[in-house]
């Protein structure tokens, strides 16, 4: 029905060229935000998920450079069973960019590939391959209990022209004899919704390099292109230390704007983007400073941390003993139950189910189908094959079960609703008057 009142476009005058383009668009955007994805494999089930809820890039590449396209995803292949486990081999993991087969010839983005001597010190690199190597499609390489792909240089814009910063990455699972036995879709999200114009101008990123000259004596404007982190530390571009300025690039870039008027959602995308998604975690401005800090504070904390290696934990709202564990690692490096990692169950940082944008919410709606809504990955039928409820507890009881269980927890880890007719209950349970 809805594409038939699309076609409705041609009583309009439309050439019929352009309802086809208007067609094919429609249905790429459809095929990534299915509301009704396919159901789990019976033997493998694969979850993925990218490592940042946003990645940032610039629009440019001439002038005032801070991030490249740069996305990494990573994804865990588990064979169900009783107890299930985590697959690293005998299974080939690939990725593609659904829709977004190239980088290089759209807007100015192939910038980032024409001057990758004077940014990246590289001699050359291809059209449409990120700086480690990886292109928009590709295998995964197994690392620890997962598989990854690093640096994909994805950018927003689609084959069709189209600008979306929530690109979805399909990932495939195919066993020893190339037949595919999981399969599931992971937003890689970028945006260059870098928003300096507001107080830079229109030619924001020559400015920025005007008024660094004109603040510090140095001679940018001489240099182009400039990558920030050549002088500015910068963990996310392995960039070590403070570097030759003393100041790492997030303590520099903060630190400045703290009383300038500035606010997160101007450089970290967007107005348009809202890259913090987890409906949980979010508001009209991100919410951001609820976990980072003002801009002014996230500066002067670097006296005690690394940016982009220490970051707030989930503990600073949750309770670690109960909740969240181990508060040691990143979220997106963290693991729990069954050493699956946190993002695996609760998806990607800043866009944690349920999210906003139905792509962010695939997984959850593809192994718990049965769900009217979105809800964090909670059903144990997911990956055990025999602690689904249906008639008895089975491996659940055993493990979870008793007045005295192996593991605690509550009901609310699998059930995260519940009937109010117990006859439709999948086992007793009796409440505990506590008057």
């Amino acid at each position: 029905m809805y594409i038939m009142k699309k076609l409705s476009l041609l009583n309009f005058g439309l050439p019929i060229t352009v309802v086809v383009v208007l067609i094919t668009v429609i249905l790429a955007g459809c095929s990534k935000t299915n509301n009704n994805p396919p159901p789990a494999s019976s033997e493998y089930v694969v979850f993925a998920s990218n490592t940042l809820g946003m990645h940032c890039l610039n629009p440019t590449y001439d002038k005032a450079v801070i991030l490249p396209p740069y996305n990494t995803v990573l994804a865990q292949v588990v064979k169900r069973g009783n107890p299930p486990t985590i697959v690293t081999s005998g299974v080939t993991v690939e990725y593609n960019i659904m829709g977004n087969t190239s980088s290089y010839g759209k807007r100015q983005y192939g910038g980032f590939w024409d001057n990758i001597t004077a940014l990246f010190g590289l001699a050359s690199l291809q059209h449409d391959i990120g700086l480690t190597g990886n292109g928009l499609s590709g295998s995964m390489t197994a690392i620890g209990g997962h598989f990854q792909a690093t640096g994909i240089p994805v950018v927003p814009v689609d084959d069709q022209g189209v600008w979306d910063p929530l690109q979805v990455a399909e990932i495939t699972v195919k066993d020893g004899s190339g037949n595919t036995v999981a399969s599931t879709r992971a937003t890689v999200p970028t945006s260059d919704e870098i928003n300096c114009a507001k107080c830079h101008g229109t030619d924001a990123f020559n400015d920025i390099l005007a008024k660094h000259d004109d603040e510090t004596g140095t001679s940018l404007m001489q240099s182009k292109p400039v990558l920030c982190a050549t002088c500015h530390g910068s963990e996310a571009l392995g960039k070590t230390g403070r570097g030759t300025s003393g100041k790492y690039l997030s303590e520099a870039i903060h630190g400045f704007h703290a009383d300038q008027g500035a606010a997160c959602y101007d450089c970290h995308p967007g107005q348009t983007t809202k890259c913090n998604r987890s409906i949980k975690h979010t508001g009209p401005d991100g919410n951001c400073t609820n976990c980072h800090g003002s801009m002014a504070q996230v500066a002067s904390s670097t006296s005690t941390r690394v940016p982009w290696v220490n970051e707030p934990s989930c503990s600073t709202c949750h309770n670690e003993a109960t909740d969240v564990g181990s508060t040691s690692a990143l979220y997106r490096e963290s693991t729990g139950h069954g050493n699956m990692m946190c993002s695996s169950c609760h998806g990607s940082p800043h866009a944690m189910v349920p999210s906003s944008k139905a792509v962010d919410n695939y997984q959850a709606m593809q192994y718990q189908p049965y769900s009217n809504s979105p809800k964090t990955l909670g059903s144990c039928g997911t990956c055990h094959t025999s602690s689904r409820g249906e008639s008895n507890m089975g491996e659940y009881v055993g493990q979870h079960g008793g007045s005295n269980p192996e593991t605690k927890n509550g009901c609310f880890i699998c059930h995260t609703s519940v009937s109010t007719n117990t006859s439709s209950w999948p086992h007793a349970y009796t409440w505990k008057n506590s008057n």
